[in-house]
């Protein structure tokens, strides 16, 4: 399965982002009694129902082409991360700078695992949360997710 992700992300990305979008994520799983091909993108101001359209129909032949899981039957869906997705890419973390964030941890730091702040900066290796008295800075592969905090 990771194999297929593989395959599309390599051979699809460059297709999604000519046509305006960014790939945020390729999924292959079990939906219901079979398989679906969730591709997840996203671009500036959101994506609508037009949008993922227009990009499923670009990929349908493409996916046919190049046959990523060997003939067996699965239903091509392509949606919009949503608002509460993970942020889980640079370009992600850029666009959401100044923002309040939850970032969880795969295990407890200081008793706890889940730390609110807003989003300071970022690189390669690291995220620092901007807290109530202080900045903290956790390594990135210690981080399971990154949220935006949603107030309604």
């Amino acid at each position: 399965m990771a194999k297929i992700k593989q395959i599309c992300e390599e051979k699809l990305k460059s297709v999604v982002e000519e046509m305006g979008y960014e790939l945020v994520d390729v999924d292959y799983v079990k939906e219901g009694s079979g398989m679906s091909l969730i591709f997840t993108i996203d671009k500036d101001g959101g994506v609508n129902v037009d949008d993922c359209e227009l990009v499923s129909k670009q990929l349908d032949p493409i996916l046919d082409e190049i046959n990523p899981t060997e003939d067996k039957p699965y239903t091509l869906v392509v949606s919009s991360p949503g608002l509460d997705r993970p942020l889980k890419t640079d370009r992600d973390l850029k666009r959401n700078l100044g923002e309040e964030v939850e970032v969880t941890l795969f295990a407890k730091l200081d008793g706890k695992k889940k730390f609110v702040g807003v989003l300071e900066s970022f690189d390669e290796k690291n995220i620092t949360l901007k807290m109530e008295k202080e900045s903290k800075t956790f390594e990135r592969e210690k981080i399971g997710s990154i949220k935006l905090v949603i107030k309604f």
